[in-house]
């Protein structure tokens, strides 16, 4: 059975200013989401599922999953506000989403096989794509271990300034055993990547691995998530802003002996937009791969 995609465009891309997931980048407007799919497709993955928000199904529809058609099956989910478990309730004013573990919760009745996940506004580049499928080949029929992609932090840097990613510990055999959020890494003059806290600067080696939010999954993890996110509201259900993301998750399962996170090197290079002035850089870069004959160009024929 071939694995699934399992794209996070539910995000509304405010600091962008617009839907970022529906921009075209590329030389003939392609979404950094088309070459998410192009790759997934030449990996061997055999479908796609995107989690959206209703309000811009329509849109979606019409500019993104229309293109698929005849090259991949294409099946839309919706990370609703009030998708909650029983018994429990929106409190009054909340209008965050509950994060991405919950917007992949909201795949649970339509994958039944090996999945990835991955941010819709990222670009994460073919060799990665092609490490995660064999990963998810090789793991059908088991529960319990899962992986996430590597990125080298110096593969992850930008140049605008400075950059907060998920540094990963592993232990001997390659398996994550923490991931701490370190929100200022950058390369200094002197050429050494640090990341920068309060209490000063602390060196990082070139190939550190950070998290991108690449994950492989089986299905059991539905099961698992659902569970916890029990917890997680019971906790945390009437803060306005708490998010029940996946490193949470993947955490408490590693913590409780439930499951292991193996991490998969990888050589490429992430790059994606957060702010509008990234724009123009990526589609340098996109025109940049097209011509170095990374991508045909128009991506879908």
């Amino acid at each position: 059975m071939k694995p699934t995609l399992f794209v996070l465009a539910a995000g509304m891309g405010s600091r962008y200013g617009g839907l970022k997931q529906l921009d075209g980048l590329g030389p003939n407007a392609e979404t950094i989401m088309d070459y998410s799919i192009y790759d997934a497709i030449q990996a061997g993955f055999g479908k796609v599922v995107f989690v959206i928000r209703r309000v811009f199904e329509q849109d979606f529809r019409e500019k993104i999953v229309a293109k698929y058609i005849n090259r991949i099956p294409v099946e839309l989910v919706f990370q609703d506000l009030d998708n909650l478990p029983k018994g429990f309730s929106v409190p009054e004013g909340r209008e965050k989403p509950w994060g991405t573990n919950h917007a992949v919760l909201m795949g649970k009745d339509v994958i039944k096989e090996p999945f990835a996940v991955i941010n819709a506004d990222d670009y994460y580049g073919r060799e990665s794509f092609q490490v995660l499928a064999d990963y998810l080949r090789s793991i059908e029929g088991t529960e319990g271990k899962y992986a996430m992609v590597g990125y080298r932090v110096c593969n992850t840097l930008s140049e605008s300034g400075t950059v907060a990613r998920g540094v990963c510990e592993t232990n001997m055999k390659g398996f994550l055993t923490a991931i701490t959020e370190r929100t200022k890494i950058i390369r200094e003059e002197d050429g050494i990547i640090r990341y920068i806290e309060d209490d000063g600067k602390t060196e990082l080696k070139e190939n550190t691995p950070v998290s991108m939010n690449m994950w492989a999954f089986t299905p059991d993890y539905f099961r698992y998530s659902e569970d916890y996110f029990v917890q997680f509201l019971t906790e945390h259900g009437q803060e306005l802003k708490s998010e029940f993301y996946i490193p949470i998750m993947v955490d408490y399962l590693i913590r409780t002996g439930k499951a292991t996170c193996r991490v998969l090197d990888t050589p490429s290079k992430w790059f994606g937009v957060t702010y509008a002035s990234d724009r123009q850089q990526v589609v340098d870069k996109f025109a940049q791969l097209v011509k170095d004959g990374i991508y045909p160009s128009p991506l879908f024929n």
